[in-house]
């Protein structure tokens, strides 16, 4: 199936307007995968009942907003044909991919979303500014879908809960709903930036979700056994240089207490090379995992 291509806001709300029934929205900045793939599939599965109806509508924008000086915006790659493809042949309808005056006709957006305490914490003390930025284009993109069910990968965890808190905080009528990380068969989690990564590096990289299942094996013992066995795979030696592992309430990412039972995320950040990479694993703390 091939989507429907659109640029623009008025171009959107006409393709919209011929689709009846529920939308759903997997927003992305390009460069899609099989992690993207899964959110659209994940959608089309929301929206659409034994009669067919319901749209799927996938957004592809770099957000400018959420890139720091020194970041990777200008590398970040813009691959729309195989990103088109990718979205069709997991079901979606529409794509919009706007331009950044689309997005933000008057520049610079004066007026902007403030992530607030959660917005300062792992990734964003890594990188100062940037929920305030992507907060800001989600809130946009909602508004300009307008959707019923908007779709958002684990592997961005705290990006997710974030924007539940958006939604929670600011009455948005829309329901948010997580899809778990989609990884390769030897536990690298997908992401677009992973096309940076030489094999050598590649192989670096694995360090992070080795570390995160050594501790989600011993998640039954509680915190304090899960960090220190995911800090032991860390320490071991290789390239990769650790920016962060935390053991956090899904809810706010403050760090757990060493009594801490229930939900809980285990995250950890790291560079190899010049590529920098995030992942997590949702945990229940005091019970066992498969």
């Amino acid at each position: 199936m091939n989507p429907t291509l659109v640029h623009t806001a008025e171009e959107l709300r006409a393709a919209r307007s011929l689709r009846p029934g529920p939308v759903a929205v997997a927003m992305t900045m390009g460069a899609l995968h099989d992690g993207h793939a899964e959110l659209v599939r994940a959608a089309a599965e929301r929206v659409r009942g034994p009669a067919g109806g319901g749209s799927v509508v996938v957004t592809v924008f770099v957000n400018p907003l959420q890139f720091g000086p020194g970041e990777d915006l200008d590398r970040y790659p813009r691959t729309l044909d195989a990103d088109l493809e990718v979205a069709g042949a997991a079901g979606a309808d529409i794509v919009f991919a706007p331009d950044v005056a689309e997005v933000y006709p008057g520049g610079q957006p004066q007026v902007r979303i403030s992530a607030g305490p959660m917005g300062e914490r792992l990734e964003g003390a890594a990188r100062p500014g940037h929920f305030d930025g992507m907060l800001t284009v989600v809130a946009k993109l909602l508004h300009l879908t307008r959707p019923d069910v908007a779709l958002y990968g684990q592997k961005d965890a705290q990006q997710l809960a974030l924007i539940r808190r958006m939604v929670a905080d600011l009455n948005f009528p829309v329901e948010i709903a997580a899809v778990p990380t989609v990884r390769e068969p030897d536990g690298l989690a997908l992401s677009s930036r992973n096309r940076y990564l030489t094999p050598a590096q590649r192989g670096t990289a694995l360090t992070l979700s080795r570390a995160l299942f050594a501790g989600r094996a011993v998640a039954h013992h509680g915190p304090e056994a899960v960090r220190r066995a995911a800090r032991a795979v860390l320490e071991e030696p290789t390239e990769l240089a650790v920016d962060y592992l935390a053991l956090v309430d899904p809810a706010d990412f403050t760090e757990v207490g060493d009594d801490h039972r229930g939900p809980a995320v285990l995250a950890v950040a790291g560079r190899v090379g010049d590529t920098r990479l995030i992942d997590n694993v949702p945990l229940d703390l005091g019970r066992h995992h498969a």
